[in-house]
């Protein structure tokens, strides 16, 4: 079944190989804010991980888009999306399942879990960057904001559902016990990824260029477009501060605020009903405020958000209150930030650029993430873990202010927005989305 089978006014509920490409993203989803939450508690816990380790970990995780980033997009775009997906699930499965065998005979240790990551690391690249640009081609440009939405959606779920079973099992069950869930969720991802039947139209290797042309043509093409290249700005900012919360944020909520794991499972469910609520309401608010109106606004809201969490700590109101009530509101605004974003660069950018262009702005947004770890893991071991929290916070600040004095206030809708939708369609006011959890300051696309 192809886009072009798909009829404009059916939802992507029937459309059977989206079901599949759904159907893997909710589990691999699912497993991996398992172990968002079960990776860093059992550094802390049972390897009794320093602040600096933590921020080496924390650095790891993204690494892989600061060193590979800007190939990367190039390598997607001359291969088979599909089978890319495939293949970093399995990867991403393999090296957890290790991590589950060594730390259930004793052998794990800190150099292991950053050395998982780093290869996790590496696969999530390849996995991104190809299922952004998978998502078009599998369901037409008429279906491409509906699409993305629902994986927002899910993505949303699974930040809600997994933090309070994870910390509900943490009482009952070990941290690797729930690795090896997303082990599992890794595998079936795939098996499901694996059944869809869209067939792909790969560029003849005839027309194919050097690699430093191809990657030359995606970074120029982000850093030539006004708009886009104010929005990769605010983004690497503030993607570059909550790195910096990250490497702490566990240390902060169970060694400075003295909560339980269960406390901060539920934290970070609550937290992310905010994304949940963000994903329903994307497309009215585009409506409301103006697509373009939004990018500004969800950027200035999520200063006073993020502040809530090192504040936990100075006034009398329960920390784990204000922690839920800054989670819910960061990850509401970030989802509607990325709807609006994400739909955008999808529109205005030529489906051959699509992975080099999703990969250039991953190199840019997500390659400061490793340094933001690093210098979070610094100033918690030199400065305190709190004083760390309040540099993040300024550094989301600092990140509003490229798309504050920008065009998008005097905006509604941004360029490349389609014609009004008749009924049943997708259309104007339907956008798009992408996010991360298993932390109170999410990253974003």
């Amino acid at each position: 079944m192809t886009a072009a089978d798909q009829s404009p006014r059916r939802s992507l509920v029937h459309h059977a190989d989206f079901r599949r490409l759904w159907t893997g993203d909710a589990l691999g989803q699912l497993g991996a804010q398992l172990t968002y939450l079960a990776l860093p508690i059992f550094a802390v816990q049972h390897l009794a991980a320093t602040e600096w380790q933590m921020g080496a970990l924390t650095a790891a995780e993204t690494a892989a888009f600061l060193v590979i980033g800007l190939p990367a997009g190039a390598w997607v775009d001359r291969m088979r999306k599909r089978r890319v997906l495939i293949v970093s699930d399995v990867v991403r499965a393999t090296v957890l399942a290790v991590v589950v065998v060594a730390a259930l005979t004793g052998t794990a240790t800190m150099p292991l879990l950053i050395a998982a990551g780093l290869v996790i690391s590496a696969a999530s690249v390849f996995f991104d960057v190809a299922h952004q640009s998978y998502v078009p081609g599998l369901v037409g440009l008429e279906h491409v904001v509906e699409g993305n939405s629902k994986l927002q959606a899910t993505q949303s779920v699974a930040q809600v559902v997994a933090p309070a079973v994870g910390g509900a099992l943490l009482r009952v069950v070990t941290a690797p016990a729930l690795i090896a869930v997303n082990v599992v969720t890794y595998l079936v991802s795939a098996f499901a990824v694996g059944r869809i039947r869209h067939q792909e139209d790969l560029p003849s290797p005839a027309s194919r260029r050097p690699l430093r042309t191809e990657i030359g043509e995606g970074l120029s093409f982000v850093v030539h477009q006004p708009l886009l290249r104010r929005i990769v700005a605010c983004t690497g900012l503030s993607n570059f501060g909550s790195a910096i919360v990250n490497a702490v944020f566990v240390i902060y909520a169970l060694r400075v605020l003295g909560l339980t794991t269960a406390a901060l499972g539920t934290v970070l469910s609550a937290s992310a009903i905010g994304g949940l609520l963000g994903a329903v309401l994307s497309e009215r608010a585009a409506r409301w405020v103006g697509e373009a109106r939004v990018i500004p606004v969800a950027a200035v809201l999520s200063v006073p958000a993020a502040a809530l969490t090192p504040l936990a700590a100075h006034v009398a109101v329960p920390a784990q209150l204000l922690m839920v009530a800054g989670g819910f509101l960061l990850s509401f605004v970030v989802v509607l930030y990325n709807v609006a974003q994400v739909s955008f660069r999808q529109r205005v950018c030529p489906p051959p650029l699509l992975g080099r262009m999703n990969a250039s702005i991953r190199f840019i947004v997500w390659g400061c993430m490793p340094i933001g770890g690093l210098v979070g893991g610094w100033l918690g071991t030199h400065a305190g873990v709190q004083p760390t929290m309040w540099v993040a916070v300024g550094v989301t600040a600092l990140g509003t202010l490229p798309v504050l004095l920008g065009p998008f206030l005097g905006m509604r809708d941004l360029p490349g927005a389609p014609e009004p939708r008749r009924s049943g369609t997708a259309g104007a006011d339907d956008r798009p989305p992408l996010a991360d959890a298993g932390q109170v300051t999410e990253p974003r696309d």
